[in-house]
């Protein structure tokens, strides 16, 4: 078997009444469509559907931290480093605050939460040569300073 590329993301959550508007509204996400009152589906681009979150009742619990599953989605925003800053105005404007920003040398990424605690990260690639030459740089993770 050969996997030609990643289809989708389903991603748990209390309330798609809350969750519904930070994936359309702060990420930009397009709404396509919608299973009941039990699933929303969006696209990133140009795709049926790349992520979809499902909801699970305002009673779910927590996943303990060290618990196995996702630990984050990430959505590229550009090709910049001004893109990247752009994307992270954008939250703070809208009440997202950042929990870190790196340099992994082959990306730059900004990682935040959404309101279900999520770990989002907003990235743009750097210098493809740089994996291209040595794929263990993937690896790396160093502080970006961004303004």
């Amino acid at each position: 078997m050969r996997v030609h590329g990643l289809g989708h993301v389903v991603l748990k959550v209390r309330s798609l009444a809350r969750s519904v508007p930070f994936y359309r509204d702060v990420l930009g996400l397009k709404k396509v469509g919608q299973l009941e009152d039990k699933m929303v589906f969006f696209s990133v681009v140009d795709n049926h559907h790349d992520v979809a979150l499902l909801e699970v009742g305002e009673d779910a619990p927590d996943a303990p931290e060290t618990s196995p599953g996702l630990a984050h989605v990430a959505f590229k925003v550009g090709d910049s480093l001004a893109e990247l800053q752009e994307a992270k105005d954008w939250l703070v404007e809208h009440g997202v605050q950042p929990e870190r920003l790196r340099d992994h040398v082959v990306s730059q990424s900004v990682y935040f939460r959404d309101p279900d605690g999520h770990q989002i990260e907003v990235f743009v690639d750097g210098d493809p040569a740089v994996w291209h030459a040595d794929p263990q740089k993937v690896a790396t993770s160093n502080v970006l300073r961004l303004q």
